[in-house]
């Protein structure tokens, strides 16, 4: 039997496969698990500095396998959320490699991730409207974060999906690439993190990803909250050495 999620470790990357290319990778409960089980290895583990969830078939995800939907199944994780991610708190950067599409859930795992790097020819959105449905696995309140709001209210009232240009023009995603080099663009972009500290890559999500709660007075404060712990780190300590005796770090996340 094919696993729905395949999990790949190379030189400190992670790399999920959602493996069910005959449904269009869509979501059933034992791909969630999968995914989620992955996420929990790649926090725990300090030889994983991050990971990148893509497809398999030239497809990202197609959303929740309706199918199994109908003989009972939830792909949700509990503390998770859907798919295993999109509720998910998770401390190391988590890259999507899209081809083909992300639509409906597919879309939402995609704005659960904390960079994006899609194929020119993709599509991208939530058509649960269509179906009489609605978003419900976060997109609806994500894409007034990640997108402009009248966009996100046009892609939510009307179902229709947009280009990979169009994402990229409005602050969607972060590179656009050719077909099929999707995967092979967000590892250069992943190579590109992980030759950094550890500690502050994690720290710098974290506080970016709570400013949006935070108000104009206690901003700064929050801030270093999170952040002071850095600067008796042993990274930070090896950073500045590494720097003055012009050679590479070796991070330790401590």
């Amino acid at each position: 039997m094919t696993e729905p999620t395949l999990v790949a470790v190379q030189d400190g990357i992670m790399i999920i496969t959602i493996n069910r290319p005959e449904a269009k990778n869509a979501i059933d409960k034992a791909t969630a698990v999968g995914i989620s089980e992955a996420l929990d290895e790649l926090d725990s583990n300090p030889d994983i500095q991050l990971a990148i969830l893509t497809g398999a078939g030239g497809g990202f995800s197609s959303g929740m396998d309706l199918k199994a939907f109908m003989r009972g199944e939830l792909p949700v994780v509990e503390g998770r959320g859907f798919a295993g991610v999109t509720e998910a708190t998770i401390r190391k950067p988590l890259l999507a490699a899209v081809e083909g599409f992300a639509l409906a859930g597919g879309f939402e795992i995609m704005l659960s991730c904390d960079l994006i790097v899609i194929a020119e020819d993709a599509k991208v959105g939530i058509p649960e409207v269509k179906r009489g449905l609605v978003a419900a696995g976060g997109g609806l309140l994500k894409m007034p974060r990640q997108m402009p709001k009248r966009l996100a209210m046009e892609l939510a009232l009307t179902g229709n999906p947009i280009s990979a240009q169009r994402a990229l023009e409005v602050g969607l995603v972060n590179q656009v690439t050719k077909s099929g080099e999707a995967l092979a663009t967000a590892i250069e972009l992943a190579n590109s993190i992980k030759a950094n500290g550890p500690l502050a890559v994690a720290l710098s999500k974290e506080v970016i990803n709570k400013a949006t709660d935070w108000s104009s007075e206690e901003m700064m404060q929050e801030q270093l909250k999170i952040v002071m712990p850095i600067f008796n780190s042993q990274d930070a300590k090896e950073g500045a050495l590494a720097f003055a005796e012009k050679r590479n770090p070796v991070w330790t996340g401590k």
